[in-house]
C-alpha cells in the first residue's frame, strides 16, 4: 500500500487547490480538443461494405438505422477467436446504458468484429449486451480501417496502426479502435473520425472512477487486472487478448 504525506486540512487544502488548477486546465484543453476533432475534413465512403446482423446482411448506410450518425467500437474478436478481446470486453460492459440518450441524440453506436455472426451472439449472450453488433466477416472493411492485419501483414517488420507505423511485435490479427461517420439527405455515408489504442478510454466509465479512487488504477501495465466480468471469481492470474 502507497504512503502519501500526512498533512494538516489547511495543507491538504491547498495542494487540492493547486491540483484543481490543473484539472480546470485539463478541461479546458479537452474543449479545444473536442472542438478541432469536430472541424476534421470528412472522407466519402466509395465501398459498398456488407455485414452479416442479426435483421440479415446490411450495408454500412444501414447500419445509421435511420439516424445521421453512426459509431463503430471495432470490437477484438477474430473468427478463430474463441472469446473476445478482456480490454474490448471491458469497455463494452459501458455501453447498454448509454444507448438511449445516443439514439435520442441521432447517433447510433455498434460493434463491429470479424467474427461470424454465431460466435458474436453466442459471446453477446455470454456477456448479457443488449447493444448492436455486426460481423464484417468476409469484407475488407476491417483492414481498411487497419484494426485487423493478415498474416501476410504480420510477417513483416511493422504495420499501420494508430495512424503510424508500429513494430508488428506489438500487434496482433486484431487491434481495438472507433470510428464515426455521418450519412447526409442523398444517402452519402462520410468517414469523420477514428481513434485507436488507449483513443477511446473515456468510454470506459469505471477507468474514470478508479481515477478518483485513493489508490487509483492500482496497475502495472495498462488494465492488466481487468478479466471478463465472469471471470473475476477465477482471479485468474494473466489474460490475453487473444484468448
Amino acid at each position: 500500500m502507497q504512503h502519501n504525506a500526512i498533512v494538516s486540512r489547511d495543507e491538504w487544502l491547498a495542494a487540492r487547490r493547486a491540483l484543481l488548477l490543473k484539472e480546470k486546465e485539463a478541461t479546458h484543453l479537452r474543449d479545444k480538443v473536442n472542438a478541432q476533432r469536430l472541424a476534421l475534413p470528412w472522407v466519402k465512403v466509395e465501398e459498398d461494405y456488407v455485414f452479416d446482423t442479426p435483421k440479415g446482411q446490411r450495408k454500412l448506410a444501414d447500419l445509421f438505422d435511420g439516424r445521421s450518425q453512426l459509431i463503430i467500437y471495432h470490437f477484438m474478436l477474430g473468427p478463430d477467436w474463441e472469446a473476445g478481446c478482456p480490454g474490448c470486453s471491458f469497455l463494452c460492459d459501458h455501453l447498454d446504458g448509454a444507448l438511449p440518450h445516443l439514439n435520442n441524440h441521432d447517433v447510433t453506436l455498434t460493434a463491429v468484429s470479424r467474427a461470424p455472426l454465431a460466435k458474436i451472439e453466442a459471446y453477446k449472450r455470454r456477456m448479457g449486451w443488449r447493444f448492436p453488433w455486426a460481423s464484417s466477416n468476409g469484407s475488407s472493411f476491417n483492414y481498411d480501417y487497419h484494426v485487423s492485419f493478415t498474416r501476410d501483414d504480420l510477417t513483416k517488420d511493422k504495420v499501420f496502426y494508430n495512424f503510424t507505423d508500429i513494430d508488428v511485435a506489438s500487434a496482433h490479427d486484431e487491434l481495438p479502435g472507433l470510428s464515426s461517420f455521418i450519412k447526409d439527405e442523398a444517402g452519402n455515408v462520410f468517414h469523420t473520425y477514428s481513434s485507436y489504442a488507449r483513443g477511446p478510454e473515456e468510454f470506459i466509465g469505471t477507468l474514470m472512477i478508479l481515477d478518483r479512487a485513493p489508490k487509483g488504477r492500482n496497475e502495472t501495465t495498462i488494465m492488466d487486472w481487468v478479466r471478463r466480468h465472469d471471470e473475476y471469481a477465477d482471479r485468474a492470474e494473466a489474460s490475453s487478448c487473444c484468448a
